[in-house]
């Protein structure tokens, strides 16, 4: 009880007399005053019960009594009857409002009411009345942000520190405002003072380490949360906090430890559930990672950070309906969040559905005060989506590159600076490759043939890898390079400086807007000569990228205006291809055996839109007896192989002639069909070299550059150009044809392989020299321009 209200119910002092009176034989009635000192000897006890009754005497001996409403008010609001609490002490300021006492008390009940603007009117009486009653201040700072009263609360606290400067908690609460304003500077100085006035404030360590994080200074961050955990061990929010660190950090391990530290203390921390959902989800422990998120969701049923990591959880196990569904909740929640209409878009992305997932994606694009890591990963999804579009021309998608330079790269000019790089051309150039996909990930078909090949006499490979686990195949990529440096838990900007400070020459995107890309690096032109390769299949967007390595094919003269680079175009082809040692033999053509064609595709569902259905069924109504096969992670899910089958089967096919599913790895797949079908227009990518490799012959629609164009680039390198067609018309005819001449088909499936090996599309030494010679020259010209 406050030393203040214990005064308050003393009920003063008794006149001393100056005789002895002698004693009644009867003893005078009892006082509301009376009732009050005996309420008061109870509260004292912890009798709160019987203290209420004595005050409630107390009132009806003397309803016009102050300080009997106030006593039974405080009683009241012990117990927790607030409702009844502030009636009680309503009456007492009715009865005199410039009781401090009951103004003060009834600014608490209404706060505990989740009344704030009621508290501030009675705080702020309580303060006029009382201006040296320390805690007031406080409060009533809490009150006026809670209703958005910002400027208000910070002259509340002002005027506090300067009758208390000592005060550790005004700091600390005008560091939450600040925080709140996203004034990370001013939050840090106060939290700082907060903790030299009181350095047991531990909750002040702990959001000095959220201003760090907000700044990403990850290490300044987990240094806080160690100094708060030093003077509380046991402290679970501080260790769920230090979790999340770790995890920038790319101390997977670590932060996991400290998560599990935390649900020893609070075994139901939904905060150390939530984040150990999302640890299991970056190192690819899916099923943990849904095990927890929804441990989340069943004690905090609203929290829409669970959501989204158990959809996120859900997608990549590719349960895409339910995965759809826990996105579409945390954005019902949150529709202000970027991360979850992004992330959303992304999963309706795999489910095909992209008029939907570009609404959410643009949503994100747009949404307000987003951080620039929210903002990249927005866009790389809505440029990703946006590149599948059927009815979109290549000049308008190609505004929303413009727009994302507008929104990310332009910013981050200012950080440019010059390049002091040794301007020598005959000497050997340090070339940094930056990727995500230094595992075992379809890139490694590209990725190693160049790596592996690279003449160490000519250039010093540098690799950065952005990973939260390493496999077999990330041993084989260290072997390749001369420097292997994790970048996980590496902001943008210390990347760019730790590139700059390597001397990095050539520097190469092998991601573009796929998962996991650094393009907010390569925005901040960190080496002289930047390069985009591979990944993704077409522009950056970012004018700080010099180059994107093509072909003559895929980027034909006169689309230069669909690059935000200068497409660099290689004599042969745009990759090598290095075939998995586990795809096996060569059978013979199914169709001889079955006397039926299989078609087929391992293709996403993003790449199957009207058009292709269109063409599809075209297709097999011209060859009646044909089947259809679609085959990929994306069918895994059986709801989404139900929606695909009835698209087709509405359009007149039997389910029968319809195989749909998923089957990993596919090469029995490719061996039980005869002809590929590539999709458009966004050509699909490494499964062509697959089907082409099995044996079997597939035909493309040439279109837009360079996503609609690499079907066709992988055939010129293969040397039949026959199989690409120019209209849908003609892709019908050309998969008619194949297919009703058998013994074609059979001594394609006999040689294919065997052409693939002894063309440009596997000649891996050539196509290093080829890279190795481009590297030089693009060198060659920065080195020609003015320093």
């Amino acid at each position: 009880m406050h030393s203040w209200l214990k005064k308050l119910f003393s009920a003063g002092s008794s006149p001393v007399p100056a005789t002895p009176l002698p004693t009644p034989a009867v003893a005078p009635p009892e006082t509301s005053a009376d009732h009050r000192r005996r309420g008061n000897r109870f509260l004292d006890q912890g009798n709160l019960a019987a203290a209420l009754a004595c005050y409630r005497q107390a009132v009806a001996l003397d309803p016009h009594s102050v300080d009997a409403h106030t006593s039974l008010g405080y009683a009241l609001q012990q117990t927790g009857d607030l409702v009844a609490a502030q009636a009680a002490l309503a009456q007492a300021r009715q009865l005199q409002a410039e009781s401090f006492d009951a103004a003060y008390l009834l600014g608490q009940v209404c706060a505990s009411l989740d009344q704030p603007e009621q508290a501030i009117l009675h705080w702020e009486a309580a303060l006029t009345l009382q201006p040296t009653f320390e805690p007031v201040y406080a409060e009533l700072c809490q009150a006026l942000s809670k209703t958005g009263a910002w400027d208000k609360a910070l002259s509340t606290l002002a005027s506090g520190m300067q009758r208390f400067p000592d005060n550790a908690a005004f700091h600390f609460l005008r560091g939450n405002l600040h925080a709140q304003a996203q004034e990370w500077s001013e939050a840090a100085a106060q939290y700082a003072a907060a903790l030299r006035l009181n350095p047991q404030l531990t909750e002040a360590h702990g959001n000095l380490a959220a201003v760090f994080q907000a700044q990403q200074n990850w290490q300044q961050a987990l240094e806080q949360y160690e100094h708060a955990l030093r003077r509380n061990p046991r402290d679970a929010a501080q260790l769920t906090g230090r979790a999340t660190v770790l995890l920038q950090l790319g101390q997977h391990a670590q932060a996991l430890s400290s998560c599990q530290e935390a649900l020893a203390i609070l075994p139901n921390s939904v905060e150390a559930h939530r984040i150990l959902g999302y640890i299991h989800l970056q190192t690819e422990n899916y099923s943990l990672a849904a095990q927890h998120s929804r441990k989340a969701l069943e004690l905090a049923p609203r929290n829409a950070d669970a959501l989204n990591n158990l959809g996120n959880a859900l997608a990549a196990q590719g349960e895409l309906h339910d995965a759809a569904d826990a996105l579409r909740a945390a954005v019902a929640i949150d529709a202000t969040s970027a991360v979850f209409h992004s992330n959303l878009g992304g999963i309706l992305l795999l489910q095909g559905r992209l008029e939907d997932a570009i609404h959410h994606l643009r949503h994100a694009t747009t949404a307000p005060q987003s951080p620039l890591s929210s903002l990249q990963s927005a866009y790389s999804n809505l440029l990703f989506a946006l590149n599948y579009h059927p009815d979109l021309g290549a000049e308008e998608i190609f505004e929303s590159y413009r727009a994302y330079e507008q929104s990310v790269g332009t910013p981050l000019r200012p950080t440019w600076a010059p390049h002091t790089n040794d301007r020598r051309v005959d000497r050997r150039l340090k070339v940094g490759y930056v990727s995500p996909d230094f595992k075992n990930h379809a890139a490694s078909f590209f990725l190693e043939p160049l790596l592996s090949q690279h003449n160490r006499q000519v250039v010093e490979v540098y690799a950065y890898a952005e990973l939260a686990k390493e496999d077999a195949v990330t041993q084989r990529y260290k072997q390749y390079v001369e420097h292997w440096v994790p970048t996980q838990g590496m902001t943008d900007a210390a990347l760019a400086e730790r590139i700059r400070a390597d001397g990095i020459d050539i520097l190469v995107d092998a991601a573009g807007h796929t998962v996991g890309n650094r393009l907010a690096v390569f925005a901040r032109k960190p080496a002289p000569v930047s390069v985009s390769w591979m990944g993704y299949g077409y522009t950056t967007g970012l004018q700080a990228v010099d180059y994107y390595l093509t072909d003559a094919i895929s980027a034909p003269a006169g689309s230069e205006t669909l690059f935000s680079e200068a497409p660099w175009r290689l004599p042969g082809g745009y990759v090598a291809y290095r075939a998995s040692a586990a795809m096996g033999e060569v059978n013979a053509l199914p169709a001889l055996e079955r006397g039926y064609i299989t078609l087929g595709t391992l293709t996403r569902a993003i790449r199957i839109n009207h058009r292709t259905v269109r063409v599809w069924t075209q297709i097999l109504h011209r060859l009646p007896t044909a089947r259809l096969v679609v085959d990929s992670r994306s069918f895994e899910d059986p709801k989404m192989q139900a929606e695909t089958l009835a698209t087709f089967t509405a359009q007149g096919i039997a389910a029968e002639r319809l195989q749909i599913g998923f089957h990993s790895p596919p090469w029995d797949v490719l061996r039980g069909m005869d002809i590929g079908l590539d999709c458009f227009p966004h050509n699909s990518g490494t499964t062509l070299f697959e089907t082409l490799y099995m044996g079997l012959p597939y035909v493309t629609l040439e279109g837009r550059p360079s996503v609609g164009r690499m079907g066709s680039a992988i055939l010129h390198g293969l040397g039949h150009p026959e199989w690409i067609a120019q209209t849908e018309a003609d892709y019908v005819e050309k998969v008619v044809a194949l297919a009703s001449d058998l013994p074609a088909l059979a001594q394609l499936r006999a040689t294919l392989r065997q052409q693939m090996q002894t063309s440009v599309l596997m000649d891996e030494p050539g196509f290093a020299r080829a890279v190795e010679s481009a590297y030089a020259d693009m060198f060659a010209r920065w080195v020609a321009q003015p320093a």
